[in-house]
């Protein structure tokens, strides 16, 4: 399947990575197809996007940056710190990292979890720019930042503790392209952290973290900047999304035995500089396999056991980051925004088992999403890896297709979310 050919083809080069300082946005392109022309109007700008475009140092995000009102998004509530409770945290409460800070920020997504009347209540320091985050049935979050796993009481609102790596990252920094901790998920019995760790300039690592000690128990080397880590239903494999290296690794839980298999359903040509690549993941419960989004065109789905890889259309048309699975096996996937011509604008792709899609339109770009426990409800961070993020979550009623998004403010480049 990766030698499939498409319109976001002549894109392959247009999308730069780390150490790839002789591939400038100009030269890198092929011929532009229908849908490269718009890149010609901004391509000093994709020079510069920080999410999957280069390696240069992202701009300084705004603390004060909030998102805006409009007619079609509802109205953004304004925070109140009142509303912090006083003992522990409700139920319902939404979790973000602040890839822009060294936080997590607690969110009230109002009292019916719609987003009417939400606010954030609540900020605690994890460590610097946090990324990924998992929460455990104990009600602890482990959060990937360039420092460490943080370990956060969410009950409490506390840090319990930092847990170095084992893996050398390069110095502590900001940005997409920062040493350190990236995807992370939890073993199903709640005993073990895998985390993935970039090392910019080589290949990544997933570190095994024992839960009880709070210590590194093991290490297996990956592929390039793992993006997003996934374990199987029985626990018996981590699959690390490797961006820039087109490809999964899986990692026996045991062994740490590895293997790595391709998935590039346009194909590996250009490299880092390359758009088309392996975001985000997330694994079928019913029989294991992985689902990966493409550009909102093709969705791959990669058996673990044989490494083959299927291709099924997708119809938003946009660059997609992150995913999630509703209890009823509804994928729902995160659309960033135009990088073509004729690319849509951001959404939120809603997609049933059968494979029949619905997009919800979103307003301005989006990183990741989680979904409410009842499956009605999805909560979509604005905090991006590229240029364009805004200090947000977008709530989205999944079974009203007629309602209007409602914006919340959330925290510093909420980048992950989770549900409490």
């Amino acid at each position: 399947m990766t030698g499939e050919r498409g319109p976001r083809a002549a894109r392959r080069a247009s999308h730069p990575g780390p150490g790839s300082p002789a591939l400038g946005p100009r030269a890198a392109l092929r011929p532009p197809g229908p849908r490269t022309r718009r890149l010609a109007l901004g391509l000093l700008a994709a020079a510069l996007l920080a999410g999957c475009a280069t390696g240069t140092t992202e701009a300084a995000p705004d603390p004060a940056a909030t998102p805006h009102a409009s007619a079609a998004t509802g109205t953004v509530a304004a925070p109140d710190p009142s509303r912090a409770p006083a003992g522990r945290t409700p139920e319902g409460t939404l979790l973000v990292t602040d890839f822009g800070g060294d936080t997590v920020t607690f969110v009230d997504p109002g009292r019916d979890g719609s987003g009417a009347g939400g606010a954030p209540i609540a900020s605690v320091k994890a460590g610097t720019a946090p990324y990924g985050l998992v929460v455990g049935e104990d009600g602890r979050a482990w959060v990937a930042t360039a420092e460490g796993v943080a370990v956060i009481d969410t009950q409490r609102r506390t840090r319990l503790a930092l847990v170095p790596y084992a893996t050398e990252s390069g110095p502590v920094t900001t940005g997409e392209y920062r040493g350190g901790g990236m995807g992370i998920a939890m073993a199903p019995d709640g005993k073990h952290v895998y985390v993935g760790v970039n090392v910019p300039g080589g290949d990544g690592a997933v570190e095994v973290i024992d839960t009880t000690t709070r210590e590194v128990t093991g290490t297996a080397a990956v592929g390039l900047r793992p993006f997003d880590v996934d374990v199987s239903p029985d626990g018996r494999e981590v699959y690390a999304t490797d961006h820039d290296s087109f490809d999964v690794t899986a990692v026996d839980a045991d062994s740490l035995e590895t293997r790595r298999m391709e998935v590039a359903p346009y194909g590996t040509e250009g490299g880092l500089g390359s758009w088309l690549k392996p975001h985000h993941a997330v694994v079928r419960p019913e029989d294991g396999k992985l689902l990966l989004p493409f550009e909102g065109e093709r969705l791959a789905v990669l058996d673990p056991r044989t490494g083959e890889v299927a291709i099924e259309p997708m119809t938003a048309n946009t660059h997609q980051h992150g995913a999630a699975l509703t209890p009823d096996g509804t994928l729902l996937v995160v659309g960033t925004g135009p990088i073509g011509a004729d690319d849509e604008d951001p959404s939120l792709t809603v997609r049933d088992p059968g494979g029949t899609e619905r997009t919800v339109p979103l307003d301005g770009p989006h990183e990741d999403v989680a979904v409410s426990p009842d499956g009605r409800t999805a909560y979509v961070t604005g905090g991006f890896t590229r240029d364009g993020y805004w200090n947000g979550i977008t709530v989205v009623d999944l079974d009203d297709e007629g309602s209007a998004p409602i914006r919340l403010k959330a925290g510093n480049r909420p980048l992950d979310i989770a549900v409490l």
